[in-house]
């Protein structure tokens, strides 16, 4: 099993080019089964979580290629309606094609999801959608199996905020018999990025990028041309990395916008954040650490996607920071791993992390837990004294495009590599 190696110490200087992201690829995949007509999708990175969706995809019948960046999906002859344990257990986002089926073939066997181990996460908000719009659901075997007697039909779905629930009921209602009203819905960028791309389709959405979504269904939807929005999570990453080597980095293709109270917290810390031409210059060059203190929450708030690697910068800040987990309950796996480098971190109950800044910290072999915990190892690796393995770094793969690639092109001293007893290729 592949690891990766980090020898820290190296200021990061250069620059480093975003992708699309990973959380808005994966429902405009699964939105190509709402037409017959050839998608074709923009900046597109490769991505493990990608590759199970299109494995998702052709799995029902899709057909889809992936080159240059440019992903094109027709699903013209599908001929499976069910997405089966084996796949969806891998990634949870499996699940955003159950709206899509019903909408389109008005009945769907969906295996219950997986993915990160950061939570619950329970589908149930998605299903009660589904419900509200007039599909029959049960659960059997690990199954929800669902169905209409023709369209679905416009309802109004009430939320607690649900980031995955509000596209599922999109993808749903954009092909429904009359109004659908969706109150509450979430307001990420990804939510608005998947928005747009219906309507481009010739859905009709109101609302777009508010808390209210009024979705008037159409019969049928055509294929488009659609460029992916710019990876925000990715994005923090190389800020981070620049402020935790006291480095200096020009991050193409990232944009304020997406991501202004990260930029906020990370000035906050001492960082330099600037708007640059078509992206952000991040320096956190001579600059001295200041702690603070984040609380995940829904857009426009910090987002929890974000929380494990600006823990890994706070680990070096002057003073104390606690950052206050809203969304997830199991997030902090992480800082048994950053405490064995050194770190200073105490939990209190299961939703606060307390973080005294230390002086530096101190290579150690290490474990990913999930896609994010990866993200912020290989940060502190980055600035620890010494030598850092990161164990589990399939995790990375899943949101990231040659990440150990893009750093070492910029400065960091990292490597992946698969050891053969003594041996390494």
């Amino acid at each position: 099993m592949d690891k990766i190696r980090v020898i820290g110490g190296n200021a990061l200087k250069g620059n480093i080019i975003v992708k699309g992201a990973k959380n808005a690829v994966l429902p405009l995949m699964a939105c190509a089964l709402l037409t017959e007509e050839e998608m074709i999708f923009e900046n597109v990175p490769y991505l493990a979580d990608i590759k199970t969706m299109t494995q998702v995809l052709e799995h029902l019948g899709a057909k889809v290629t992936h080159e240059n960046e440019t992903l094109k999906i027709r699903a013209n002859e599908i001929s499976r309606l069910d997405a089966p344990y084996e796949l969806v257990s891998k990634m949870r986002a499996s699940f955003w094609v159950l709206g899509p089926l019903l909408g389109r073939f008005h009945q769907a066997k969906i295996s219950l999801p997986g993915g990160c181990a950061i939570g619950t996460r329970p589908v149930d908000r998605h299903l009660y959608a589904m419900e509200r719009l007039g599909a029959q659901i049960d659960i059997q075997n690990g199954y929800v199996q669902a169905c209409s007697s023709g369209r679905l039909k416009g309802n109004k779905i009430i939320f607690q905020p649900t980031m995955g629930g509000t596209m599922n009921a999109l993808m749903a209602a954009v092909l429904a018999k009359g109004t659908t009203e969706i109150i509450n819905a979430a307001a990420e960028p990804e939510v608005t990025d998947l928005a747009r791309c219906l309507v481009q389709m010739g859905a009709k959405i109101s609302g777009i990028g508010t808390r209210r979504l009024v979705v008037e269904g159409v019969e049928t939807l055509k294929g488009v041309r659609y460029k992916v929005i710019p990876d925000r999570i990715e994005a923090t990453t190389y800020a981070v990395a620049a402020g935790i080597t006291h480095g200096e980095l020009y991050i193409e293709n990232a944009h304020l916008y997406l991501m202004e109270d990260v930029a906020f917290v990370l000035t906050r810390m001492g960082l330099d954040v600037i708007e640059k031409n078509n992206g952000l210059f991040v320096s956190g060059k001579n600059c001295e650490l200041i702690a603070t203190d984040i609380v995940t929450e829904e857009f426009p708030g910090f987002p929890t996607d974000c929380q494990a690697q600006v823990m890994a910068l706070m680990c070096l800040a002057k003073g104390t920071s606690t950052v206050t987990e809203n969304i997830f309950e199991n997030r902090f796996m992480h800082v048994q791993e950053l405490v064995r480098m050194g770190a200073n971190i105490h939990l209190q109950g299961t939703r606060t992390a307390v973080i005294r800044g230390v002086d530096f910290l101190s290579g150690a072999p290490v474990m990913a837990s999930d896609l994010r915990a990866s993200a912020a190892l290989v940060l502190a690796g980055l600035a620890a004294k010494g030598e850092t393995i990161i164990n589990r770094i399939y995790h990375l793969d899943r949101g990231y495009d040659r990440l150990e690639e893009k750093l070492r092109s910029v400065g960091a001293n990292i490597v992946r590599f698969r050891p053969i007893g003594d041996e390494e290729i």
